[in-house]
This record gives structure tokens, sequence and C-alpha cells, in this order.
């Protein structure tokens, strides 16, 4: 759910569901990244709530929205990679080259 701040401009905050510090945490830094956030900043409202609110403020030529989209797009890629790079290396544990076991 995005939710327009009233108070400051091109600001807004994303409530998400069913998640917890490790995306609001994950997404904050992502966002950072990217040199048209001005603020990028998360919370969990209480413990036994389930979700994350995530507030971001940018520069007037972009929207909180866009920038954020492009931030969860950029992660999915990133830990895409990280899991496939991660399969290599157990497969290469798993499978060790034969020559490794070679008497000279």
């Amino acid at each position: 759910m995005v939710q327009k701040e009233t108070k400051v401009p091109n600001a807004a905050l994303i409530t998400v569901e069913c998640e917890d510090h490790t995306v609001g945490n994950l997404t904050r830094i992502q966002l950072l990244r990217n040199k048209k956030v001005l603020f990028a900043g998360y919370k969990v409202p209480h413990p036994l709530e389930n979700k994350v609110q995530i507030r971001v403020q940018t520069t007037p030529d972009t929207t909180p929205t866009k920038v954020t989209n492009h931030a969860l797009m950029d992660l999915v890629s990133e830990l895409s990679r990280f899991e496939t790079a991660f399969k290599d290396q157990v497969q290469k544990a798993k499978n060790p080259p034969a020559e490794q076991y070679m008497m000279n």
C-alpha cells in the first residue's frame, strides 16, 4: 500500500505486508544507492505486526513509487545472481575435480 506524504514533497510511505526487518533494511540500502533518493528509512510498527513501513523521499524529477520499484527489481536481480553463485559453489564442493584425488 502506498500513501503519499502530505507534509513532505515527493515523499511516500509504503507498507509491505508479511515482511520484516530483512526486507525493510535491504530495500532501504538499495534505495539509498540511487542518487535521486533524498531519504529512505523503514520501521516495523509493532513486533507482533508482520509488516514493514518504508518511507521514501525523492528529488522532484521522479516519484517514490518509481524508485522503489526500480530498487526492488535491482534487488531481485542481485539476489538471483547470489543464488546462482551459491549453488555453483555448493555443486563444486559436492563434486570436486578428479585431479584432487590423484597421487603424485
